[in-house]
């Protein structure tokens, strides 16, 4: 098809005024698809991961440093500069498609080329073959940025919510197949390849963006200047979250390395796969309101509320009960996860609370405040890394602990002034939460001592059961305004 019906910006009322009604419809797909979606997966991913070892995890994660580091380049820069233009053009979406489709064929190359050389840093061949075989990935990718831009500027995430759950329904079948049949480390590998396929047809189907690639570039010098600098933040968040694997996979066995990622994983579930589905709303709907002064500022502090009262449980809990958690859920072969998965949980706050700095300061137009900010974050968490990673797992662990309030530290005082929030403001959103799930894994600790000779399966339920009504009701005592925001919040969205 040649032509594709365009997203309007309507300019009728204010942007903020989009908040009780668009963005929040927005937020809900969004967040509820990518709810769904994921329990769907976590089903097939522990069910796996109950059948694979740990050595299978660590061969997986030294590949996906290379992925991470080329997937940097893949165009969602490019998608967010579209996203902020006032009007977009036929030839701008074409423009914006054959810049994607050149970037990740350039990507695969480069991925079968760098195949050799991470099979040798690794000492590990089958890491080459993997990465060879995932190159298809890159291909995949202009086929969900493209109308991720299209819808994100119309704030449609309904169809982005039909092609997750499709998709996450697809891989997790994959997933679960591949492990029961026995192809052991392939199952990893080929379920991520579904997942790219089925989403990007049902996304470029819900968008109608199978438009004709343009590759003459003229003109798209804004959007091209954009990308770049957002794929710069992209390499910094790149040696944040690559670093220790890095560091790790020439130093650690498979099997330790394993332990580490999976347990990474699991400490990460909240930040990594619920906050950046609420980051890309938030984008969509601060680049819409940028014009409008203090507007930013005020957005940005209800929806750190309301995500830190869902965030800080979920962490502090997850630290709580980590010992009996690990066991249920993936069994006692994963048990020397246990000790890691708390630490890493405790260093997890201050994680969420820098990525939901970052979509603010980039719709302001200044992204290279992020920029910046990860480049000292790169610094800071690459120098723990390397000290860290002499004590195994553990070591690394501890390294989040300590480098991560640092870094976050140096980030609020540079992100801040520029969304217009003060520190105040910022720690009365954060505070009433975090006080509330501290004291709730410390009295969960305690009840954990006590009831240690039962089940391990039903002393995680009484745990969970506990945590749950201890910080309820800690917040209904000492923090009212709190429950009243979340309930206010809800019943606008009956």
């Amino acid at each position: 098809m040649d032509t594709v019906d365009l997203p309007p910006v309507r300019g009728a009322g204010s942007a903020e005024s989009l908040l009780p009604g668009q963005i929040r419809t927005a937020l809900l797909w969004r967040s509820g698809s990518q709810i769904v979606a994921q329990l769907i997966q976590w089903a097939a991913t522990f069910a796996v991961i109950r059948i694979l070892v740990p050595a299978d995890y660590g061969l997986f994660a030294m590949g996906q440093v290379v992925i991470a580091f080329l997937a940097m380049l893949d165009g969602y820069g490019l998608a967010n500069g579209l996203i902020r233009q006032k009007t977009v053009e036929h030839r701008d979406v074409r423009q914006l498609f054959g810049m994607l489709i050149v970037l990740n064929l350039a990507l695969a190359i480069g991925q079968l080329a760098l195949a050799p050389w991470a099979a040798a840093y690794y000492r590990q061949p089958i890491v080459g073959d993997m990465l060879r075989v995932q190159a298809v990935l890159h291909l995949t990718t202009p086929f969900i940025v493209l109308p991720y831009a299209l819808l994100a500027r119309a704030m449609d995430f309904r169809h982005q919510a039909k092609a997750n759950v499709a998709a996450s329904v697809a891989s997790a079948i994959t997933a679960l197949g591949g492990a029961l049949y026995g192809l052991g480390i392939w199952t990893l590998v080929l379920a991520p390849i579904v997942l790219f396929v089925i989403r990007g047809a049902i996304m470029t189907w819900g968008a109608r963006s199978l438009v004709w690639p343009s590759f003459d570039f003229r003109g798209a010098g804004p959007v091209a200047r954009y990308g770049g600098m957002m794929a710069a933040g992209q390499l910094c968040l790149f040696l944040q979250s690559q670093a220790d694997v890095a560091i790790a996979g020439r130093s650690f066995s498979a099997h330790m390395l394993g332990i580490y990622t999976t347990s990474l994983f699991l400490a990460q579930i909240f930040v990594a796969k619920f906050v950046p589905p609420l980051n890309e709303v938030a984008f969509s709907a601060y680049a819409r309101m940028h014009h409008e002064p203090g507007a930013i500022g005020r957005a940005f502090v209800k929806g750190l509320r309301m995500v830190m009262i869902v965030a800080m449980p979920v962490y502090m809990g997850l630290a709580a009960t980590a010992e009996p958690l690990v066991l249920t859920i993936l069994g006692e072969k994963w048990h020397e996860m246990a000790p890691v998965v708390r630490l890493l949980a405790l260093a997890m706050p201050f994680m969420t609370l820098q990525i939901l700095l970052v979509p603010a300061s980039d719709a302001c137009g200044r992204p290279g405040i992020g920029v910046q900010n990860g480049a000292v974050g790169a610094m800071i968490l690459t120098i723990a890394f390397l000290a860290g990673a002499q004590w195994g797992p553990i070591g690394l662990g501890a390294a989040w602990i300590a480098a991560y309030p640092v870094y976050l530290g140096i980030s609020a005082w540079r992100t801040l002034p520029v969304i217009d929030v003060s520190l105040r403001d910022f720690a009365r959103a954060v505070a009433p939460p975090a006080l509330a799930a501290i004291a709730m894994a410390l009295i969960v600790g305690l009840i954990d001592r006590g009831i240690r000779p039962l089940g391990v399966p039903l002393r995680l339920t009484i745990l969970v059961m506990a945590g749950a009504s201890i910080y309820a009701a800690w917040l209904y005592v000492f923090s009212r305004p709190a429950i009243r925001d979340l309930m206010a919040w809800c019943a606008d969205n009956r």
